[in-house]
């Protein structure tokens, strides 16, 4: 079996890595991506054989809708003689728009309820895969059809995290407390459709944590980078490149995350965890702040991030979330070579 994945957004190559070499053991894998946030640089790091197809639009909503056409019509040129079987993909609103125009079979997934990409690859895909909890009128209201839905055990973070959470047992959780606490932050998604929130809102805080804690600034993009560059963030250190998971939870004793996944991770991984996000909350958002793995602080001051560090200890992985994770990759897996039927 011939199968494609689409890895167009830097969290999808954590979440695909295990299962495209676990997939490659029988089958053959065809991987595309295209140049946005550390996407490219994590394929290479991983050693992920990948063919870099159409770029990425910026945050201009006009540019991204002209650019969607040529991206696909790009892809089906890249894949015309491949004869793929299979296409899957994680919010990669081009494959199955791609996939339904070649006949070739789609799986989707999708936590963002609220992404208006959806809409095309809810319309084209063969099945849809989302997390448990994620509002059916949510699906519907984007054009999903119930009856291709398939709904998956806990959060999409889980599908991978479960063999971080493995090859990590027996690390011990606890650690004994640093003069400085060290601080992982990382900004908003500014390029991305679905969030419209302010820019550089936690420039205030990061400038007078800085100069209580050791804060490290986990940039998305080149204008970030340079923004975080300025004097005032002197006392903080910003990522140039990509930092693997594992070398976040071993170092961070509190994760403040103005976006989605990473805060998740941390948030699932036991990390004490604070969601500054400013739009309107995902439901994947809401169930993890219910389970109490992380907090929701939008207006987030320096004094009270410490607080809430000092009130709130590590803990080892959530150890439902993660059962829920690998029930949820063996799921994925099967539907993908279609050992359910």
């Amino acid at each position: 079996m011939k199968i494609w994945f689409d890895l167009s957004n830097s969290p999808h190559i954590n979440m695909f890595r295990s299962m495209i070499l676990d997939l490659q053991q029988a089958h053959e894998v065809i991987v595309t991506s295209r140049p946005l946030a550390n996407t490219v640089e994590l394929l290479r790091i991983h050693n992920i054989a990948h063919t870099v197809v159409g770029t990425h639009a910026g945050r201009s909503i006009v540019n991204k809708t002209c650019s969607f056409p040529i991206r696909v019509a790009q892809l089906i040129r890249f894949l015309r003689n491949k004869r793929v079987d299979v296409a899957v993909s994680q919010s990669s609103f081009h494959s199955p728009v791609v996939a339904r125009l070649m006949g070739i079979r789609s799986i989707y997934l999708n936590d963002n309820e609220h992404a208006v990409g959806n809409v095309p690859a809810f319309a084209c895909a063969d099945q849809i895969m989302v997390p448990e909890f994620l509002a059916t009128d949510s699906l519907t209201r984007q054009g999903a059809r119930l009856s291709k839905v398939d709904r998956y055990p806990g959060v999409k973070e889980g599908i991978y995290l479960w063999e971080h959470a493995r090859g990590r047992a027996g690390t011990p959780n606890r650690r004994a407390p640093r003069a400085r606490p060290r601080v992982f932050i990382r900004p908003e998604p500014a390029t991305a459709q679905y969030y419209s929130g302010p820019q550089n809102f936690l420039d205030r805080m990061i400038e007078q944590l800085g100069r209580r804690a050791d804060v490290t600034l986990l940039p998305r993009t080149q204008d970030q980078v340079r923004h975080y560059a300025r004097p005032e963030f002197a006392h903080c250190h910003t990522l140039q490149t990509v930092m693997e998971i594992g070398r976040i939870v071993d170092d961070c004793d509190l994760f403040i995350g103005a976006g989605g996944t990473m805060t998740r991770e941390m948030a699932v991984l036991g990390v004490p965890t604070i969601s500054v996000y400013q739009d309107a909350l995902l439901d994947v958002d809401r169930y993890l702040i219910a389970e109490g793995a992380c907090a929701h602080m939008p207006d987030l001051s320096a004094d009270q991030a410490l607080d809430y560090l000092d009130a709130h200890q590590r803990h080892p992985p959530n150890p439902a979330l993660i059962a829920k994770g690998r029930a949820a990759y063996d799921q994925i897996k099967q539907r993908v070579t279609n050992e359910h039927h």
